[in-house]
């Protein structure tokens, strides 16, 4: 069942995009959370695509119509996955890579897009 729930939410990721929120007017190509599957069903931020911090390499190269200059965010629960999986992205030769830390840090800072901004 575990592995069920992880390839579904692996596979949401390749025809998902950013939900309209962004962060200090940047509208990010990909939000994503690397939290569990678990934690991922127990509540996250509406339009993050869940991919576990040790399968972000592969699952952020399998999300369509991103690029090495994309610009993603990334978070977890605490700061330190998201860290993790910023410097993983960055050696793969992401260039515009956010570590937007604590779910419930960043959640308050996602602004909502509007025709004027994004």
């Amino acid at each position: 069942m575990k592995m069920l729930l992880s390839v579904l939410l692996f596979c949401s990721a390749l025809c998902a995009q950013a939900a309209g929120l962004s962060l200090d007017g940047v509208k990010p190509a990909a939000i994503v959370d690397v939290r569990t599957p678990e934690e991922f069903a127990a509540g996250h931020i509406e339009g993050a695509l869940n991919i576990p911090v040790e399968r972000v390499g592969e699952g952020v190269s399998a999300i369509k119509g991103l690029n090495k200059e994309s610009s993603i965010l990334v978070y977890c629960r605490s700061g330190r996955r998201s860290a993790a999986a910023k410097a993983t992205l960055e050696q793969l030769g992401y260039t515009h890579v956010v570590d937007g830390g604590a779910m419930q840090t960043l959640a308050p800072r996602l602004k909502p897009c509007t025709a004027k901004s994004c």
